[in-house]
C-alpha cells in the first residue's frame, strides 16, 4: 500500500483500514505461532502498512486541532 492511496481518505475510513490491517497480523501471528505461516514477509508489510495508516490518522488529527485554535 501507497501513502498515495491514503491521502484521499477519511478519518473513519482510515480507521476501518487499520482494523483490517491489524486483523490480518492478528492471523498471520497465529499462523507463525502455529508454523502455519507461508510468507514471512508478509508481517513486515503489514507492520509498514499499519505505520503508514496511523501516521496518516495523525496528522488529520492535528490538522484539524490545528485549525480549531
Amino acid at each position: 500500500m501507497k501513502f498515495d492511496e491514503l491521502k484521499d481518505l477519511t478519518l473513519a475510513e482510515l480507521a476501518a483500514k487499520g482494523r483490517d490491517l491489524r486483523q490480518e497480523m492478528f492471523t498471520l501471528r497465529l499462523q507463525q505461532a502455529s508454523a502455519q505461516l507461508e510468507k514471512p514477509a508478509r508481517l513486515r508489510t503489514l507492520r509498514k502498512d499499519i505505520a503508514r495508516v496511523e501516521t496518516r490518522i495523525s496528522s488529520l488529527r492535528n490538522k484539524t486541532t490545528s485549525t480549531t485554535r
